[in-house]
């Protein structure tokens, strides 16, 4: 069972003063915040590609190299690439770069992007929303594939037999398939014998395990073992010293976030009752004490079949202090609950 952290690089509005965080003070915080991670033993941190005002991280791959040659062992990946509304060639030679400077620990997360702002920026059609990503995905994984590369598509300049560099460190790029959880991703991933993350983020996490067996009988039937992908989860959260004090200081954040949001989506007002409910064992946030954390993500392995998590802090802007000493608990004491107990539970299943 991996463990990680994922961050959007959020600048919503303080909660409290509706102070706007720079962004380039914001892009410093996380580069100590992936440090941090690294140094209490996680294992993977991931950055998420966004256009807009209340997110500071349109260029990932920048973001995790100045966290590459300061950390040691954490894996680095981008949470997720707009790979609809980028160049394949472009993606790739990047994250090779990052592969280069972390030697050997880059990985990427693809996914069609539930936020839009990218398509107009770089002249696409959201008609094309589904067969962009088909199309450059393909692109992608011919160049991990081999160094040369041959290819045509309609969104696309042809390729004919060329080389492209750098090549990564390892012998490919972990290319990982982000899903909301339908049914369509989920198959996709497991025909092509691609890792698959779910953005679980609401309901009962529980209800993504047919999603997964999906997955897994797809990769099965296209001749792959499914004993060999791992599957991720991307959830939000927050560790504290104490449950009731945990839900106090990540409330305000959360509920400021997803409203606005919801502002724009048609969503109903995010209340505390809502919070409160998924904050529950069998809700969709991570929230509490380390015990309290560690017994959910626990119950998420074992029932949903989940081999990596991600939880996602913060959520919308909180003080940089609390985010660090969450990191600071998660990695501490979480994860050494965690994973003796997955070490033991696997073990009794073999």
């Amino acid at each position: 069972m991996e463990l990680g952290i994922s961050s959007f690089v959020e600048t919503t509005p303080d909660p409290k003063t509706g102070e706007i965080m720079p962004h380039d003070q914001r892009i410093r915080e996380v580069i100590d915040e992936i440090i941090l991670a690294d140094k209490v033993g996680l294992d993977v941190y991931g950055v998420g590609e966004h256009h807009r005002i209340d997110y500071a991280a349109s260029a990932p791959a920048v973001i995790l190299a100045g966290a590459a040659t300061r950390t040691k062992r954490i894996r680095l990946t981008s949470a997720v690439t707009v790979l609809s509304s980028d160049d394949p060639v472009r993606v790739f030679q990047q994250f090779s770069t990052l592969d280069a400077l972390a030697n050997g620990r880059a990985e990427l997360m693809v996914g069609r992007g539930s936020f839009i702002e990218s398509f107009p920026l770089f002249g696409f059609d959201l008609k094309d929303y589904d067969e962009l990503f088909e199309e450059k995905l393909d692109l992608l994984l011919k160049i991990n594939q081999s160094v040369k590369v041959s290819w045509k598509g309609r969104h696309r300049p042809a390729i004919d037999q060329l080389p492209i560099y750098p090549r990564p460190v390892q012998k490919r790029l972990p290319i990982w398939i982000a899903s909301g959880g339908t049914q369509s991703s989920a198959i996709r991933a497991g025909k092509l014998g691609l890792p698959l993350v779910l953005a679980i983020i609401g309901g009962s996490p529980e209800h993504f395990a047919p999603i997964v067996k999906l997955y897994q009988e797809a990769a099965r039937h296209a001749g792959h073992d499914p004993r060999q992908l791992p599957v991720a989860s991307h959830s939000h959260g927050f560790v504290w010293d104490d449950t009731e004090e945990a839900a106090e200081l990540f409330f305000p954040s959360t509920q400021a976030s997803l409203n606005i949001i919801g502002r724009e989506r048609g969503w109903r007002k995010y209340t505390r009752a809502s919070f409160d409910q998924a904050r529950q064992f069998h809700g969709a946030l991570y929230v509490g004490d380390p015990q309290t954390v560690a017994d959910k993500i626990i119950h998420l392995r074992k029932a949903v079949g989940i081999t990596r998590f991600f939880l996602h802090v913060p959520m919308g802007t909180m003080p940089h202090d609390q985010v660090m000493r969450a990191i600071e608990l998660y990695g501490t004491q979480v994860a050494p609950i965690v994973r003796k107990e997955i070490a033991d539970w696997e073990a009794s299943n073999r």
